[in-house]
């Protein structure tokens, strides 16, 4: 079902609820685990390295702002031998500085990709463990876009947060640095009005304080929208690039009905989404940049203009005069720091909002799997499997099957019938330990194969070897199985293609993709096999061979098929049947007269 983009928008995050997700706390719970890993040392050892070149960044600055004051006195004193000796003292300065800012760069970078891969690593490790990938899509605030969040939001999170982290110490040590400098080179400024006079020592340190914050103040207040609007901005994207995947994947389907316009209008509609949103960023970032580039352009002229009278009055030196501006700005520039860094603080936040959404529904997917209330899957010493007062639900808690009790024994071949959205294919899911909305107890027989097949089979993107052997690895089963699968299966034209990597799921039709999940339960050899709607694609021609070869290949197994083909019966002796007025099921031997068709709709 297409997405309602408006509903999108209508879940925009409020600026309340962006403040709360920033707490403090969620940010430590997101950022803490990586430096307590097994690559803590790794992590910490450049965290210090990076830390120490920023620092020598600093020191060098100041010796600059120093050799700054003695050129320009050597230049005012026209003093050649000083000017030839602070040029060569220059020239080392510099070639530190550059190695610092060379070596303080990539030592980030290595640590960045290090934690990056770490937290990927965690991620895709618990979006997979526990079918979470799974349940997300059936939880009720359905969390967009996990595959995003993994991919870009943790890639900006700790870029962001190293670049923010070294900023901040930056800052801190040029202030700590400059600060007593400029207080000795500010002197001081007699204040006389009517009637009161003072005296402010340091007054250049107190303005630059001044200017610092009131520029903070200011850039928040023009620019504090951009949080919300990278927020949006990021989401926005991610869906409009799924919805092109989406129609990647079932090109078959667009073209067979021919859906192109509406698809074209639906891309409209998201990338509409992206377009309004981008305005807004647009918006908000021309006024935050008329400020930032006023109050970065009137810095640079600012403290000479301050300074400017004790420079005339005598009190200053040429040289003194650019040490006091030099200082001033590096003072400034410290303090002003939130100022320049906000479009950076506002993407981080953006990114960690998601991120920790991401880890809060990751969390309750897993609680809703481990609740004592939830349907239990355990291991059985016989080879019976036990059903005990099973009671499933939809996610919205609508009961559909109420207290059931059964028994299927090892052997036994039974086909699930009832009508559509009965709760056949969930009744599967439960049976597969899949399903978290229930309670009651499943005992499978321990140490058997099982194999599910769904109505539409999985394939991965890989060798058709692979595919077959999924989800064995590939060098368990040798080329004369896989040949004698594919040939059983009715695919002899794939029997050279085993080496071939494809996306399998667009080379290959609905029948045929059926058809390699038999080949699949040929390799496999499953004790038990489960088959939801498995051969709704295939004539009842092929439909009647599989199901013959199953029986001839594989004598001893225990095969539960949903089908709503009346031919499909002949090959079970049992049959179970919902009945979705009473949330039932009726247990009786298969009666082909008496077996209702209706269909190759899914099970429901």
């Amino acid at each position: 079902m297409p997405i309602n983009v408006l509903e999108l928008s209508d879940r925009t995050p409020s600026r309340q609820a962006l403040r709360e997700r920033i707490s403090l706390a969620r940010v430590w719970r997101l950022l803490r685990p990586y430096w307590f890993s097994e690559d803590r040392w790794a992590g910490r050892g450049l965290l210090v390295l990076v830390i120490a070149l920023t620092l020598g960044g600093v020191w060098l600055t100041v010796l600059v702002a120093r050799w700054n004051r003695l050129f320009f006195d050597a230049l005012q004193e026209k003093n050649y031998a000083a000017f030839v000796s602070l040029l060569g003292r220059f020239g080392v300065l510099a070639a530190l500085y550059i190695a610092t800012a060379v070596y303080a760069l990539y030592c980030t970078q290595m640590l960045q990709i290090r934690w990056r891969r770490w937290l990927t690593e965690r991620y895709s490790r618990d979006w997979l463990a526990g079918r979470a990938y799974y349940l997300l899509q059936l939880e009720p605030s359905r969390v967009e876009n996990p595959e995003q969040r993994i991919q870009d939001d943790i890639g900006i999170v700790t870029s962001l947060t190293l670049d923010l982290l070294t900023g901040v110490l930056n800052s801190l040590a040029t202030l700590g640095s400059f600060v007593v400098m400029l207080w000795l080179l500010s002197g001081t400024l007699p204040l006389r009005l009517p009637g009161f006079s003072v005296v402010i020592p340091g007054y250049m340190l107190w303005v630059a304080i001044l200017y610092a914050a009131l520029g903070s103040v200011a850039t928040h207040l023009v620019g504090r929208a951009l949080i919300g609007i990278n927020f949006d901005l990021q989401r926005y994207d991610a869906e409009f690039r799924f919805r092109m995947i989406r129609i990647r994947e079932n090109a078959e389907g667009v073209a067979l009905s021919g859906g192109e316009a509406d698809e074209e209008l639906q891309l409209k509609a998201a990338f509409g989404n992206i377009w309004r949103t981008w305005w807004r960023l647009m918006k908000a970032q021309r006024r935050l940049t008329f400020f930032s580039a006023g109050y970065g352009q009137a810095a640079t002229i600012f403290p000479i203009i301050v300074a400017a009278p004790r420079y005339f009055a005598g009190g200053l030196t040429l040289g003194g005069l650019t040490q006091t501006a030099l200082a001033f700005g590096q003072v400034q520039s410290s303090l002003s720091w939130f100022v320049d860094a906000y479009p950076r603080i506002a993407q981080w936040t953006a990114s960690v909002n998601r991120l920790t959404g991401f880890d809060d529904a990751l969390g309750r997917v897993q609680q809703l799997a481990k609740s004592p209330a939830a349907l239990g899957v355990t291991p059985s010493p016989t080879s019976t499997l036990i059903v005990e007062d099973m009671q499933l639900s939809l996610p919205d808690r609508r009961s559909i099957l109420d207290h059931v009790s059964l028994c299927i024994d090892a052997g036994d071949r039974v086909v699930v019938s009832g009508p559509s959205g009965s709760g056949k294919s969930t009744l599967f899911r439960a049976l597969a330990g899949i399903w978290p909305y229930g309670s009651g107890t499943v005992s499978m027989p321990n140490g058997k194969r099982m194999l599910f097949l769904p109505q539409r089979p999985y394939l991965p993107i890989a060798t058709l070897r692979e595919v077959l052997s999924y989800p064995d690895r590939p060098d368990e089963h040798r080329d004369a199985a896989l040949e004698r699968a594919l040939s059983d299966a009715r695919l002899p034209h794939l029997i050279g293609h085993l080496d071939e990597q494809a996306n399998w799921s667009l080379e290959l039709s609905g029948g045929e993709q059926q058809r390699i999940g038999f080949a699949r339960a040929f390799v496999y050899r499953p004790d038990w096999l489960f088959l939801d709607e498995a051969t709704s694609a295939v004539d009842e021609a092929t439909e009647e061979a599989l199901y013959t070869l199953l029986r001839e290949r594989l004598p001893e197994l225990t095969m539960i098929s949903i089908a709503h083909r009346a031919t499909v019966a002949k090959f079970h002796h049992r049959r179970l049947t919902l009945h979705p007025e009473t949330r039932s099921i009726e247990d009786g031997a298969v009666s082909p007269a008496r077996y209702s068709g209706g269909g190759t709709g899914s099970g429901g």
